[in-house]
């Protein structure tokens, strides 16, 4: 076996391993798990972080010394942290509230700075009250920059990449891919590849309930890293062959069960999906392929979601399995997506 050496830490991004899970799944289908938290700081969003940071260095919108300011959950945050780190660059990072623990510990490590915003904007959330405060910022420090992860057409760019190694290990023989919502980076990246391609795959969006994306009112929301509480910039609805709502009981109810049935320890947009896929699995065709793009890994909510204490203390477990099931129209294709549970 070839072992490939790399020049630096951010070339080590992608070629993250795409594992076939079996476990209690008997029903014909393949499903297999892309495992993004394998990048080297953590998350799929190395990959968004190191290209954006890259092309603004290359643009000279940036230079060694200067300021990136951004507003992030989390993941972003520490993809951001690692690229400045590399590239000579500060960080100014606003987080909200609900930044878990571990999180907030791995950026202060990278030397990031944390600006973190109490309260919520009346009208968009802890996401329009963190991307005021950019904002501010972006007026006050010198020399600084705003990656603009909602709006940098290299976010999904990106994903083109992680694309590429998901169906070159298929042979491009994939049904459904099932794509966390955030910014919809990732998940129009993704799309934006099988409709190049004209390949068959079907882009199954995962959003929080609480979420404004697909035209909800905005709620309260615990598990940091999917869903939004302002519309995003890159979403084409349309496009999107359906969408499924998780509740944050069903992130954690999903985590646990990867963990106890795959040995998989995952985070909670990832177990918000493994949830999303248990509920729809029984609409798949015969003997299809499936792909769950889980973004992260779970060490980093071991204070949070992995904590029976604090599920317990911030989320109504009971809900998990008593929602009854509702549907909507996405477009006029008949296409649905829905607000049910495992």
């Amino acid at each position: 076996m070839t072992k490939k050496i790399y020049d630096n830490i951010l070339d080590s991004v992608g070629n993250t391993p795409l594992v076939q899970i079996n476990k209690k799944l008997d029903d014909g289908h393949s499903l297999f798990v892309k495992l993004e938290g394998l990048n080297p700081g953590g998350s799929m969003k190395d990959r968004t972080a190191g290209l954006i940071i890259s092309e603004m260095l290359h643009a000279d919108e940036i230079r060694p010394g200067g300021t990136i300011i951004e507003s992030s959950s989390g993941n972003m945050a520490i993809g951001l942290a690692q690229a400045c780190l590399y590239h000579g660059l500060n960080l100014i990072v606003v987080v909200d509230v609900n930044l878990n623990p571990h999180t907030r510990k791995l950026l202060r490590a990278y030397g990031a700075n944390i600006v973190t915003v109490h309260e919520p904007h009346p009208e968009g959330g802890f996401l329009a009250a963190r991307l005021e405060k950019v904002n501010k910022l972006l007026t006050r420090v010198p020399n600084s920059a705003w990656t603009n992860q909602y709006q940098n057409p290299n976010n999904p760019k990106a994903y083109q990449r992680t694309m590429t190694e998901i169906m070159q290990a298929l042979d491009n023989n994939l049904d459904y891919l099932f794509v966390a919502t955030s910014t919809c980076g990732s998940l129009m990246g993704c799309i934006n590849y099988v409709s190049n391609k004209k390949l068959k795959t079907k882009i199954i969006a995962v959003d929080a309930v609480g979420s404004v994306l697909f035209g909800d009112k905005v709620g309260k929301r615990k598990i940091p890293g999917h869903g939004a509480g302002v519309a995003s910039h890159f979403l084409d609805r349309d496009k999107v062959f359906e969408v499924i709502h998780v509740s944050d009981a069903e992130c954690v109810e999903g985590c646990r069960k990867l963990l106890e049935q795959e040995a998989i320890l995952s985070g909670g947009s990832s177990g918000g999906i493994f949830a999303a896929y248990q509920k729809y699995r029984h609409r798949l065709p015969q003997n299809s392929r499936s792909v769950l793009l889980f973004a992260d890994r779970g060490a980093r909510y071991l204070d949070t979601i992995y904590n029976p204490e604090w599920v317990k203390q911030h989320i109504e477990m009971g809900k998990a399995i008593k929602n009854p099931s509702q549907e909507k129209k996405v477009n006029n294709n008949k296409r649905l997506y829905e607000h049910v549970s495992i």
